[in-house]
């Protein structure tokens, strides 16, 4: 074991190997001394103390130590949590720069800085923790970075023609049959043909990945339930990828096994886009658990409660809330984005409770440090930035109200659209405004109609199977006697709760299922689709399923076979999303002619065929509403500046509970209008349907979707 220490450099945090030794280097603000922790095979630790100090970087070169050396830091100061300082040197702390990390937390009472002394009913003391920790906290790994990235071409793929995915790393294949045993569940599962080919098939051009930073698996209130973090909503460390999806089982492996799973989705064609966390960590509150940041320095990591910092304000309902009012914490954040752009080659980031990280002191502020260093960033400007625009915090729901650069989860979109299909009040105007890219939120301050990440479901909620088989959330499973999950699913189980051999309601429930996923495909803005709604999975009812690591959550694979038709609905949807430009619009509305084809670029109907009026817009009743899109008035030309031209299109909604017939409007021209889509239909679209000229009465099925084509151009309204 190297024993020798030279003063290192600051200019690179965490540990860096430059083919002869690693330099070593920890950001601590008030930390009055720094160790160095190496661990030989045997588990041996040899402590180093970091006597160089620069700028509060505490730094160190250990020569003659190579990839694969395991680490850690103790960190010493004043130990006063009524004051917010929590240092303990008997804790190992993990690197917050680490790149690998041998494993996951083991619990005991040693990972606490802290023995709680109880005072009284209510009060209590933290007393400082002489045990030591180190054979419960994983080991920070030293990497080789070299990696082939010859070919590498990232895809690029242009906002309007973006298809989201969203999945889990290890549920995606973790029942695959054609994936080899030992690879599913991990990277490498996910990269492997069998996987690609999948996401090939459906059309999609970006895949959403849940948090792969490494987390904290066995959170506190989970330990000793037999179930444990699935999700992944509790990291540890910003620039590592998670060691449990990794198929190798190789300490530091996990890195080369992701840029090559990254690799090989950019050679299909389809983007990879991180849910990253950066408004909390797994260390919970006051009362939880030391792995890194708060015996690092907890005072300058975490935002405590200014007039009480021995607690922490929490915008997330996790416990505790990132410090990024911190110049060096909002560096860390910066550091880490730009890692996993420029190292691991990923293509974009959704952040979890953006609103979290815009709090300059309480109130959410859109132009937060946090967002103006992304803004000016050469790297970070250039990538698919997603926001969940909402934390717990007051005045934390946000949707609408990031600045440019920046999509949006669209949760209006979600609740719009489901309170529609069910048959409850939605207003039409509400209606309209989302399936045409809600330009209510997002037109007046410049953006574009792909600012809207639209979906009707996501992986916290029901599945779209469970949305429309359940009126109530079924989380037993969880241990939480029910109390966790939303209670407000805005869902419809169409009469029946949960499993049912009625096939009156079997079948009102695969209309439904399709009536959502053509919604949400023919709707102006991003779409974004839950991995295994294309084939109709489900949770049994369970909303919350961030602690099920089972086949609760993991795709079943069979219901290729048993849901055929819903696959190839989905998979024809998608593909005719990309076919036709006119569902995906590089710009507004402008509710007028464009290009002089006589006829404006969109227009209203009632099923009578007249327009809709300006009063119904406000009402909440109508539940049957025809669409006419004009495929010759697309404002936005091709990428070689040549004008596109489309089909024209009729949408046809009814949400009713019976069948209604809609007129064509007899303002159209002596034109045939073919009838290509019914969500009536099993697998949606239809190859001889039949054709209708205005004022011809259409069939539209109780809580159905018809769709006509028109390809002749118009010459006059």
């Amino acid at each position: 074991m190297a024993k020798k220490i030279w003063p290192g450099k600051t200019h690179r945090l965490g540990a860096t190997w430059d083919g002869e030794g690693v330099n070593f280097a920890l950001f601590s603000e008030n930390a009055t001394g720094v160790e160095l922790c190496l661990f030989d095979q045997a588990n041996q630790e040899t402590r180093l103390p970091l006597l160089e100090v620069s700028n509060y970087i505490w730094q160190g070169y250990v020569p003659g130590i190579s990839p694969g050396q395991r680490y850690g830091f103790r960190v010493h100061g004043p130990y006063n949590p009524e004051e917010g300082l929590r240092f303990n040197p008997n804790k190992l702390l993990i690197d917050p720069y680490a790149k690998a990390i041998a494993g996951d937390v083991k619990y005991g009472a040693e990972v606490f800085d802290y023995a709680l002394q109880e005072l009284g009913e209510e009060d209590s003391e933290l007393l400082f923790c002489e045990a030591d920790d180190a054979h419960f906290i994983p080991k920070a790994i030293v990497i080789d970075p070299t990696f082939d990235w010859r070919g590498d071409r990232p895809p690029c793929t242009p906002w309007h023609k973006t298809v989201i995915y969203e999945t889990h790393v290890k549920g995606f294949t973790q029942r695959h049959p054609e994936i080899p045993d030992e690879l599913r569940g991990s990277y490498a599962g996910l990269a492997h043909p069998a996987a690609i080919a999948h996401l090939k098939s459906l059309g999609v051009t970006a895949i959403e990945l849940l948090p792969v930073h490494h987390f904290n698996a066995y959170p506190g209130h989970l330990v000793n339930t037999g179930l444990r973090n699935y999700w992944g909503y509790d990291s540890i460390a910003y620039l590592a990828p998670y060691s449990g999806y990794s198929a190798s089982g190789i300490h530091g492996e996990q890195v080369r096994e992701f840029k090559q799973m990254v690799k090989s989705l950019h050679a299909a064609g389809i983007e990879v886009i991180l849910d990253v966390v950066y408004n909390h960590t797994g260390e919970g509150n006051h009362l939880g658990p030391t792995f890194s940041f708060r015996g690092i320095d907890n005072e300058a990591y975490y935002r405590l409660v200014e007039d009480n910092p021995y607690f922490y304000m929490d915008f997330t309902g996790c416990g505790n809330s990132l410090n990024v009012r911190h110049p060096q914490i909002l560096k860390l954040i910066m550091d880490s984005l730009r890692y996993w752009v420029l190292e691991m080659h990923v293509d974009g980031f959704r952040f979890d409770l953006a609103s979290a990280l815009a709090r300059e002191l309480y109130e959410v502020d859109s132009l937060a440090a946090f967002f103006n260093i992304i803004h000016q960033d050469p790297i970070l400007s250039n990538t698919k930035l997603i926001a969940e625009p909402w934390d717990v915090g007051e005045g934390g729901y946000q949707v609408g109200n990031f600045p440019l650069l920046w999509s949006e989860w669209n949760g209006k979109y979600r609740d719009t659209m489901r309170d529609f299909w069910r048959d409850e009040y939605c207003r039409l105007g509400e209606f309209a405004f989302r399936i045409t890219g809600s330009s209510d939120l997002y037109e007046f301050n410049g953006k574009r109609p792909h600012a809207s990440i639209n979906f009707i479901t996501a992986h916290d909620g029901f599945t779209i199977n469970d949305l429309v088989s359940y009126n109530q959330k079924h989380n037993l499973a969880n241990g939480e006697e029910n109390r966790d999950g939303e209670s407000h699913n805005r869902s419809w189980n169409c009469g029946v709760e949960g499993d049912t051999n009625d096939l009156e309601i079997l079948q009102l429930r695969a209309q439904q299922r399709r009536n959502f996923l053509a919604t949400l495909m023919l709707s102006q803005g991003v779409p974004m689709m839950l991995g295994g709604d294309e084939m109709g999975r489900t949770q049994q009812g369970n909303n919350n399923t961030y602690c099920q690591d089972s086949e609760l959550s993991w795709l079943d694979w069979s219901l290729r076979e048993t849901n055929a038709e819903l696959l190839e609905f989905s998979q024809k949807l998608i593909h005719f999303r990309h076919l036709h430009p006119v569902f995906c619009r590089r710009s507004w509305f402008q509710g007028r002619e464009i290009y002089g084809s006589g006829v404006r670029d969109i227009a209203w109907y009632n099923p009578d065929g007249l327009e809709i009026s300006d009063k119904q817009w406000h009402e909440g009743s109508d539940k049957a509403i025809g669409i006419f899109l004009n495929g010759e008035e697309l404002l936005s030309p091709d990428t070689y500046g040549e004008r596109i031209v489309d089909d024209s299109f009729l949408l046809f909604f009814n949400a009713n509970p019976e069948m209604m017939e809609f007129t064509i409007p007899l303002t159209f021209k002596e034109h045939q209008w073919k009838v290509i889509f019914d969500t009536k239909h099993p697998v949606g679209f239809i190859e001889d349907g039949k054709i209708y000229r205005k004022g011809e009465l259409v069939p539209v099925a109780a809580r159905s979707l018809v769709m006509l084509s028109c390809p002749i151009c118009f010459d006059t309204l």
